[in-house]
């Protein structure tokens, strides 16, 4: 039987059947896409988007959101339905779809961004590219969060309103600054007016997190509105702690809980030592994922190794001064981006940081 016959088999048998069987069915149409989205020509994609937007929207939440969670990564997905999907108030539905699909083109992302609550606006400032006039919206209507996810988003492109806005809003928010100094598309101009409305340990953070090439512009900005120049660290020294990570693996205690152990216990090299030897990256470049700006490195790296929570939790706590707590907030929104990273996702990018060493 063809896919052609298949699907509209299950169109008929809908027309009669109980919401239970219904469900049943917009289930296995959605598999039957997933399996064959790569061979299917533009009349099967036809065929299938009749059926299901005609089906879906009147489906259960929990299909709904099964049917955008597998078409979201799809570049062939039968656009009617996901058109439909998209604009879901419920964000387990247009989550998916807000945050991966490729068929969500500008004029749509602005049309939701105006019209829905914060949860769909943080969903559209994951996307990997955004376009200013989104981001426009974005800044302007999105909370803390939302404007801290467009800030580290080096696929968010932004206006030069947009960035006044941010820049703004950061006067009273110091994770918002150092996301904003680590930019590599902000102005010099725009770079010091930043670092005009931050107070002085935000100053630090922002150069501390910068990589060398952008250092020199963040110093110079520092010194035209201070008189002084940063303070670099001193260098970490690693070399007594690969030692002892050395003899743990002789004596085959290098492992999980050993770096949990040592997390915990803030033992910062040893904890970059441990995960240098299991990640096979390398010490400088396991140091600038713990310590840098960017918290989404360092769940990419523990997804990649397979880590727990708990663990994450205390690679996390190893980020901020040992008297500091983090807040409760931004570790729930840190736990659901990292159990929301797939494995495999996490792994290729952990092969490109190989591939191409960090600074």
């Amino acid at each position: 039987m063809s896919v052609a016959s298949q699907v509209a088999e299950l169109g008929e048998l809908v027309k009669i059947a109980d919401p239970r069987r219904r469900a049943t069915a917009v289930r296995q149409l959605a598999q039957l896409f997933q399996q064959g989205a790569g061979s299917f020509q533009p009349q099967h994609v036809a065929v299938f988007d009749s059926v299901l937007s005609a089906m879906a929207p009147a489906a259960e939440t929990e299909i709904r959101a099964d049917v955008a969670t597998r078409f979201a990564p799809l570049t062939n997905a039968p656009p009617t339905l996901v058109g439909q999907l998209v604009r879901d108030a419920d964000i387990r539905v247009s989550g998916p779809l807000l945050r991966q699909s490729p068929l969500i083109e500008e004029p749509t992302l602005v049309e939701i961004a105006r019209a829905m609550g914060q949860p769909h606006l943080l969903a559209i400032s994951e996307r990997d590219a955004i376009t200013i006039p989104v981001t426009d919206v974005l800044v302007r209507r999105g909370d803390r969060d939302v404007a801290r996810r467009v800030a580290a988003n080096e696929g968010a492109r932004l206006s030069s309103q947009g960035y006044q806005r941010l820049i703004k809003r950061a006067e009273g928010d110091g994770v918002l600054a150092v996301a904003i100094g680590q930019r590599p598309d902000l102005s010099d101009p725009l770079l010091q007016q930043l670092v005009e409305g931050s107070v002085d340990l935000v100053r630090r953070r922002i150069f501390a997190g910068a990589n060398p090439a952008r250092k020199a512009s963040i110093a110079r900005a520092i010194i035209a509105v201070t008189g002084e120049a940063p303070a670099v660290q001193p260098q970490r020294d690693f070399g007594p702690a690969q030692r002892d990570i050395i003899e743990l693996h002789r004596s085959g205690g290098l492992n999980k809980d050993a770096l949990l152990s040592f997390a915990r216990e803030r033992k910062y090299e040893e904890t970059v030592a441990v995960l240098s030897a299991i990640s096979g990256l390398s010490l400088t470049a396991i140091d600038s994922i713990v310590t840098g700006t960017r918290r989404d490195s360092i769940l990419v790296l523990g997804k990649s190794l397979g880590l727990d929570w708990p663990t994450m939790r205390a690679l996390l706590a190893l980020r901020a001064p040992e008297a500091r707590v983090q807040a409760a907030t931004d570790l729930e929104m840190a736990r659901a981006n990292f159990e929301r990273l797939a494995p495999i996702t996490a792994q290729r990018v952990v092969k490109f940081w190989k591939d191409r060493p960090t600074e």
